[in-house]
């Protein structure tokens, strides 16, 4: 089994990271190869599950099921996609004025072939690796935009 994570500090409280993080309308200006929501039970993000599809040569049809989920903390999801299964948690780490993000994939790949090992260590790590560094880079703007936005309003 693989593990990969990458982590960024984005201004404001955990309170406001999380509510953008879980937010279904703005995923699509943040996550990574994502395109469009097929399905997002009404108790999301306490428990249920988002089923979405990525953009074309991506992930495919992407389901993600809550195993866990504690308000200003994280949540932890059960994914699972074309090519891999495996956990992902998201962890909000509040600072004094600002938010630490932590997001990890513990996975397995779902071909195993002799040489499965290398692709995955020398591929896949790293290819997944970017891909959470990615979300977290474009969430963290996004983040930052709704910061402008919310100081602009406040004058």
């Amino acid at each position: 089994m693989g593990r990969v994570s990458a982590s960024i500090v984005v201004p404001g409280l955990a309170s406001e990271a999380e509510a953008l993080w879980y937010d279904p309308r703005r995923w699509p200006g943040w996550i990574d190869d994502f395109a469009h929501a097929v399905e997002v039970s009404p108790e999301w993000p306490a428990q249920g599950r988002r089923l979405w599809d990525a953009r074309p040569g991506g992930r495919g049809r992407v389901l993600e099921r809550v195993t866990a989920f504690e308000p200003r903390t994280g949540q932890t999801l059960e994914v699972e996609d074309e090519r891999l299964r495996g956990t992902q948690r998201v962890a909000f780490a509040p600072g004094s004025e600002e938010v630490t993000i932590t997001l990890s994939l513990d996975f397995r790949l779902k071909d195993s072939h002799a040489l499965a090992w290398a692709v995955d260590r020398f591929f896949v790590r790293r290819a997944l690796t970017a891909s959470l560094r990615r979300t977290l880079a474009a969430f963290a703007r996004e983040r930052r935009g709704d910061m402008e936005v919310e100081d602009v309003v406040s004058r």
